[in-house]
Parts: structure tokens; sequence; C-alpha cells
């Protein structure tokens, strides 16, 4: 067993395993290929009885744990959305484990509190959000989303909700590309899944918002009580954006809460030329994006925006006797603004990535990862039979094996989804894929903090080899 003061002595293993770890991750599988059950059958049954060395785990550590590991800081990740470190971020966290602060209150860490509330404000006015947007730190948008609902049939229901129950005729509105914790989220809350109203896309798999207006009109007919809608900057499957501006209308005219979900490209936001994606940003009531996906920050920070701080605080404030303090109304008791009481430090990693590159430190790697897409994108489609499903947007481009001959929906996924098997199982890369109106399509998300057109060569010439053994 460790003491403190060891730790100098100690920490160069661990420092050592971490920088040999960053900077020779390009030697590993992206994607982890291990078999299901084979980490746990190799982890003893009960717990050592007696301590062991730092040299015996760490070595554990490389042969039982890091095999089983799926490397999201390999620049040559290209699924789902990114969850992005730095080595700004890291030092963070060092600092954040360290000081082992418990930040539910303002006296419980008075620094945590006040950091956390300027930097809600940094990212605000450097993503040209309305200044009277007030911010705090989730774990994740899912939360966040969450969050955003309970406050929304609080304040449809007059606040009753929490005392009384959840009735069960109110709704909640997003369109057919919606991410899915909305709908855990209006199981979770008791508003009821059965509730959810999707809205149909048009070709651009945006919310088509006369088709809302519909959905309205017939649910208040039928004795319905519209509550929220949720809006979407960057829709998982092919990072649609919803047209913000309309629906704000329509969520005032029928008096709905309405929350835009921004979680991956809300990021794209500190590029002024982006900022056509939050047009009518002022009829939204909550906003949540994730520094933690394309802002180069450890999970989990979700950074969430509420227009009127006090109809959350009303939602979610609880005071026991134990949690009383004569600070309380001059400052922001965070746990006051979510549903965990225990938060942590998470503002500490945002002022270190904030400080350590600089908006425009930043600014020039999101710029550079949507020029890597753009030269992916021309490129993929001089392969033979790979055929685009959407026009490329940000660093996303959605394509497809698509050979001469073949028109049958059913076979051409078929063949997509072995394309796409063997692609990860080479393990030179790691994509995803969604369906796009049926058809299977593979993603490529290009937002790892330290890629490099080289690596984008590696995947280009991945996806030719592999698509060539399809053909």
């Amino acid at each position: 067993m460790l003491d403190p003061e060891e730790f100098k002595k100690s920490s160069h293993d661990i420092i050592d395993w971490i920088d040999h770890y960053l900077n020779h991750i390009t030697t590993l599988s992206v994607k982890s290929q291990v078999n299901p059950g084979e980490i746990y059958n190799k982890i003893p049954g009960q717990p050592p009885a007696h301590s062991e060395s730092l040299e015996k785990i760490i070595e554990d550590l490389d042969e039982i744990i890091l095999p089983g590991i799926t490397h999201w800081q390999h620049p040559n990740f290209h699924a789902y959305f990114p969850a992005n470190n730095s080595v700004e971020s890291i030092f963070a966290e060092f600092i954040t484990s360290a000081i082992g602060a418990q930040c539910m209150i303002w006296d419980t860490s008075p620094a945590a509190a006040e950091l956390e509330q300027r930097m809600m404000e940094w990212l605000r006015d450097s993503m040209g959000l309305p200044s009277g947007l007030e911010g705090v730190i989730q774990d994740s948008a899912s939360s966040a989303t969450l969050v955003a609902l309970i406050t929304a049939r609080e304040v449809t229901t007059g606040f009753r909700s929490n005392e009384e129950g959840v009735p069960n005729n109110l709704r909640i509105y997003c369109s057919e590309e919606t991410h899915s914790s909305i709908e855990k989220a209006v199981g979770v809350c008791g508003i009821g899944r059965k509730n959810l109203v999707k809205i149909g896309v048009d070709n651009q798999m945006r919310m088509i918002p006369a088709l809302l207006e519909e959905k309205i009109k017939a649910d208040i007919q039928q004795g319905y009580q519209p509550c929220a809608v949720v809006g979407t900057i960057g829709t998982t499957g092919t990072l649609a954006v919803d047209p913000i501006d309309d629906i704000g209308t329509l969520s005032k005219k029928y008096n709905l809460w309405f929350h835009v979900d921004a979680a991956y490209a809300g990021t794209a936001l500190l590029l002024p030329e982006y900022g056509w994606m939050v047009k009518g940003i002022e009829k939204v009531d909550s906003f949540v994006f994730n520094p933690h996906k394309w802002m180069f920050t450890n999970f989990d920070c979700s950074v969430y925006f509420v227009k009127d701080a006090s109809l959350l605080i009303k939602t979610f404030e609880n005071l026991p006797e134990y949690l009383k303090t004569k600070s309380r109304g001059s400052v922001n008791d965070y746990r006051d603004w979510g549903v965990p009481l225990g938060r942590r430090f998470r503002a500490l990693k945002l002022w270190f990535v904030l400080r350590g590159f600089g908006i425009q430190g930043i600014q020039e790697r999101l710029r550079s990862h949507i020029q890597l897409n753009q030269y992916f994108s021309e490129q993929i489609q001089k392969i033979p039979g790979i055929e685009l499903a959407l026009e490329p947007f940000l660093n996303f481009t959605g394509f497809r094996l698509k050979p001469e001959g073949i028109d049958d929906p059913e076979s051409i996924n078929k063949l997509n989804e072995t394309f796409l098997e063997e692609i990860n199982r080479r393990g030179k890369l790691f994509l995803t894929h969604t369906k796009i109106r049926g058809l299977y399509t593979v993603r490529m998300i290009i937002g790892q903090t330290y890629v490099e057109p080289q690596h984008i060569e590696t995947a280009l010439k991945e996806i030719e080899s592999v698509a060539k053994k399809g053909m």
C-alpha cells in the first residue's frame, strides 16, 4: 500500500506508462480484438488478501486490461462521435484527482463553483450565444436532456408533478433523427415513451416545422398537453441541423419548452462561419453541448445552458438541514441545477483546455478537421463502387459500397455490413454505421485531437483495400 510520501517516487512509473501510451498509441489496434468474456476470465474471482506492488499492477494493466481497450484517442478512431482528450485536459484531471473535492455547493469548494460560472460565461460568449443564458456542467448530454425535460414537465404542470406525480397526457416532440437519449429521458422522467411524438424530416434529414405544427394541433384537439420540443444541431446519424428559428417560433406560439441538443456539433459554434446553425437561438429555453466530444476535454464534461435558471433551481432544489449555509442565495449552489447531489470539479479541465489552446487554437484545430473531411470526401468518391450517402458536413462523411448491378436494398445493406465488419476486423481504423432511409451507411468522423493528414491517407487505403475485396 502506497502513502503520500511515496507519491513522487511511484508516480514516475505511471507517468512513463502514460507517456508511452500517448506516443505509441498508433502501434495498437484501434478497436479491441478480444472475445466476450476474455478479459473477465483473466481476472481472479477474489481480490488479493495482501497488498500487491505497483509494478505487478502495471504489468497486469499491460497484459490483461490494455488488450481489451478500444482506443478512443487513436488518430485512426473515426467511429461514433469522438470522446477526446488533450495533454492539457489530462494534466487538469491529474490535479482534479489529487484535490478530490466533492463540489456539490459553493461552501464545499468556492473555487470550483466560481470557476464553473466563469467557464460557462467564456463558452457562452465565445460561441455567440445570448448573454442572458446561464450555464452549468452536467456529466453528459443525456443527463442534460433529462434535466431539460423534467424542468419542462414542472413548468407545464405548474410545478405540481414533483409533488403529485406526472399527468399521463403530456407530449414531447422531436424529429425522427433525434438521439435515443430523448426517448430514454421521456421514459425516465415519467412522461412516458408513448407520449414522445417523432416528426418527419426533409431530404437533408432536418425536422419539418409544418409537420410539427400539425402534430401539436392534433394533440391539442385530442386532449393532450404539449409540453416540450427538442431540436438538434448535429444529429448522431447524419449531423443534420434542425431549423431552430422556425421551431422556436412554434414553441413560443404553443407555449412549449424548447430544448436544443447540440451535443456534438455545438463545438462548431466557436467558428463564426457556423453561427447560422443557431439562428433563432434567442427562442431557446435550454441548450446543451459536450466539450468532451470535439473540444479536446476529457470525458465527462457536458455544458448545459438555460434561459431562466430560477425555473431549473425550482425544479431540483432540495434543502435538508445539513446543507443549509449562510452563503445560500448569494452564490451558485450547482447541486440544485441537476439530478445528482455530488459533483466533480469538471470546470478545471475546461480552464486548462481553454487557456492551453486559446480560442484561436481550438478554431484552427476544428477547421483542420473540417478540411481533412473535405479531402476525405473527395477522395473516397474516386474509389470504384463507393458512393456518398449525403453531402459531407463539418467533419462527417457518410458513404456506402454500391456496386453496379446491385439495387436490392437488403442486399446492399448486407454487403455494407460485411464491408464495415472487415474494416474494423483489420484493426487499423474503427468506423461505425447508421441507416439513412433504411440504407446501411458507414460513418466517417474526423475529430480526434491529434489526427493528421497521414491518418486520413491510412483510412482511404484501408477502405479501398476492403472495397476491392468486397467487389
